[in-house]
């Protein structure tokens, strides 16, 4: 089983390398070579970033979530904008469903509901709070990384890769240990049957940082094992790994929580929508 468990991490992990190292080599050449006037365009049109992100969210690609974690960490990129991808990126969710033998109608449905929250969310997180990129350097970001910028991007970005896949693999293999131990039917038995509730345990779940989340989930949903609602709660608050990389590279533990509790609120009360309204 430990070996099972082994491959199947690295696997996930080595997924991530080439999200991870692309974004890590823009934040390098951004903060090498034209970080002001770049970093100033990114922002006059940060207004649209929570509707890109959200589009770009919802396309199914592993590691999308954890390269946007470390544009905001950054500070790139707004809040809405990293909310808007954490809750339309679909992680495993659609291939369980086509496995599955969903119906298109039903695999549409969802995805644009994940895309409308994540624009939703998104842009009412920047206009409420009036949220912009923060006010944090590229270089601050290097510099505590100790990342030796000076070796060059391409080197400079590949040790921030290493770092982070490192620490990623470390925390997915305890991740699948304890989900391979707990079994996907033990944690089915918490939401099965249980309105409001449901929706509520189902976000807590979803807010696992790892895959085996929304694989969870959709296949309990697929065997009658939970509602529609728990199901959209727990993958709307599902953000694959990227929850773990902010947490990682972002050290203002105060934001970490506002972004969560956003994350995880919206999560819960618009799958408790769906459900209610009998949207799936």
């Amino acid at each position: 089983m430990l070996w099972d468990i082994l491959l199947d991490t690295a696997l996930d992990a080595v997924k991530l390398l080439p999200f991870l190292f692309l974004a890590y080599l823009a934040i390098e050449w951004i903060e090498d070579r034209a970080e002001e006037k770049t970093v100033a365009i990114i922002r006059s049109h940060a207004s649209w970033g929570p509707v890109i992100g959200a589009g770009l969210g919802v396309i199914p690609q592993c590691g999308f979530s954890a390269a946007v974690s470390n544009l905001y960490a950054g500070g790139l990129i707004t809040r809405g904008t990293l909310l808007a991808v954490f809750l339309s990126t679909s992680d495993e969710m659609l291939p369980i469903l086509i496995s599955g033998g969903a119906p298109t109608a039903f695999i549409l449905k969802i995805l644009t509901f994940k895309c409308a929250a994540g624009m939703l969310v998104g842009l009412l997180t920047d206009a409420l709070s009036r949220s912009r990129a923060r006010n944090r350097t590229l270089h601050e970001l290097c510099e505590r990384e100790d990342c030796h910028c000076e070796d060059g991007i391409f080197r400079s970005a590949l040790k921030h890769t290493l770092k982070i896949f490192a620490f990623l693999f470390a925390v997915t293999f305890v991740m699948n240990l304890a989900v391979e131990l707990l079994g996907a039917e033990r944690l089915g038995s918490f939401i099965l049957n249980r309105p409001v509730a449901g929706e509520l345990l189902a976000g807590l779940i979803g807010l696992i940082p790892n895959c085996a989340a929304s694989v969870v989930l959709t296949s309990l949903y697929l065997q009658g094992g939970i509602s529609a609602g728990a199901m959209v709660s727990g993958l709307l608050v599902g953000s694959g790994v990227g929850l773990l990389v902010l947490l990682r590279m972002d050290r203002d533990r105060k934001d970490d929580l506002i972004t969560l509790g956003i994350l995880y609120g919206s999560g819960v009360l618009l799958g408790m929508a769906a459900g209610f309204l009998k949207l799936f």
